[in-house]
């Protein structure tokens, strides 16, 4: 089956022929008899090329090019008219139509011309995809949302982004810490070189240490051989250490020489290694007072803090749930080979009412689950959990986040029928870190 053509024409019968003679040229054909309804087919769909009809019910065929252009820009669109004009053909050019044809003169051209123009729309397609990869991989794009919370914390980010000093993320869990430390490095002049991620609760004391410093042989049982550390790994680049509350005094003084001295000592080693390396940090704790209270060293407290960033939490980030919910959708349409649905004005009421304790990436377990229970092409409030439907706002509940954690992580586990791994996969949390929470918690599985 070749590419997705749409036909916008209100001439009912003129359409149908037109479909049948592009289906017989393999193409998948969709209509619509107005604009509204091609508009609508326009962002939902797959769509390479629009035949359009100048004289639409509720629009005019060439000023719907500029529309079209600007919603997808590879699509290329073909201006259809009974009484084509000179002025008509010129404006609808300059709109970016690919051509701009008279109905019953120009039917031997309909074909030959979709067809180079369904070459010229895949090809832009490819290299849109492709610079969107690059986009939502790289830089501050990934980072979604206009609410000011966030444009703030955006705009503090790009500042320090250029410099080489070391950056304090603070925020709840889930707040997109990573997200933030990654567009951080992408935007630096490091950017070329390695961002090496690490989320330091999910290794023991001695364990964190030789991941992050490396080893020599024989410096411990089972040291067999030189094992680099990822100070090492990301050296002239960026490394991010995540939960950085949960370090050892010992690793916090060690990690104090490398941000004063860019040097470090390996385990089993006497020698110094010296890497070029900046750091970003991110926690969910109050270093300060912990420091204050002797349970973190206040130097490296304030060597860490130079540039700190508050992420706001997703309920004080008015207007953004339903831009990163959409995010999510078509992510997990994609993933899954599922059209991108519509979406009930209730279902996305209901998402915007709820406090979100879990943050970005609840709400991101939230999407996966409804996209994967879905079975027809509407997102309806019936796909979401049940505490989603106590009466009442959501955002009035009185759970405290322990609880909303332990529910979300029991609810996780059994929709992947206790499969450990995959369920750490979607909390985007290690496995360690989730044998750790399911003890905690003493979650048991039905």
């Amino acid at each position: 089956m070749k590419s997705n053509i749409l036909i916008i024409d209100d001439e009912v019968k003129l359409s149908a022929l037109l479909a049948r003679i592009l289906e017989m040229e393999g193409y998948h054909v969709l209509q619509a008899a107005n604009a509204k309804t091609g508009m609508r087919l326009v962002e939902r769909e797959d769509i390479r090329v629009v035949l359009s009809d100048v004289k639409l019910p509720d629009a005019n065929g060439v000023e719907l090019v500029k529309k079209i252009k600007e919603i997808k820009p590879y699509i290329e669109v073909i201006n259809l008219t009974a009484f084509g004009t000179i002025g008509d053909g010129v404006l609808a050019i300059k709109n970016g139509a690919f051509d701009y044809l008279t109905k019953g003169d120009d039917n031997d051209k309909i074909i030959p011309l979709v067809n180079k123009a369904t070459d010229k729309a895949n090809l832009q397609y490819r290299v849109t995809e492709l610079e969107g990869k690059i986009e939502i991989q790289h830089g501050f794009p990934i980072v979604l949302g206009h609410s000011p919370a966030i444009l703030e914390a955006v705009s503090l980010a790009k500042k320090v982004a250029k410099t080489d000093a070391a950056v304090l993320l603070l925020g709840e869990t889930g707040t997109g810490k990573e997200v933030f430390a990654e567009a951080i490095h992408f935007e630096s002049l490091r950017k070329n070189k390695p961002f090496v991620a690490v989320n330091c609760s999910a290794f023991s004391k001695d364990l964190l240490e030789s991941e992050l410093f490396g080893y020599k042989t024989g410096a411990f049982t089972g040291a067999v051989k030189d094992k680099r550390g990822l100070f090492e790994e990301a050296n002239g680049g960026t490394i991010f250490l995540d939960e950085l509350g949960e370090m050892s005094f010992d690793l916090q003084a060690k990690l104090l020489r490398v941000l004063e001295q860019g040097t470090f000592i390996k385990m089993g080693e006497t020698k110094t290694t010296k890497v070029d390396v900046r750091l970003i940090s991110a926690t969910n704790r109050n270093l300060q007072k912990e420091a204050e209270d002797n349970h973190y060293r206040l130097d490296l407290f304030y060597r860490l803090s130079g540039f700190s960033i508050e992420l706001p939490p997703l309920r004080e980030r008015t207007g953004d749930v339903e831009i990163l919910a959409w995010h999510f959708i078509r992510i997990y349409a994609a993933k899954i080979k599922k059209k991108i649905p519509e979406v009930d004005e209730r279902f996305m009421k209901l998402l915007n009412q709820h406090r979100w304790n879990g943050n970005i990436r609840e709400l991101k377990n939230v999407i996966e689950r409804v996209i994967i229970l879905m079975e027809e092409p509407v997102l309806t409030p019936k796909l979401l959990p049940y505490e989603f439907h106590i009466s009442g706002h959501s955002d009035l509940i009185a759970l405290d986040l322990h609880s909303v954690e332990k529910h979300h992580i029991w609810r996780i586990l059994n929709h992947t029928k206790g499969n450990k791994s995959e369920a750490a996969r979607i909390l985007g949390i290690s496995l360690a870190t989730l044998y750790r929470k399911i003890e905690e918690y003493q979650i048991l599985m039905n």
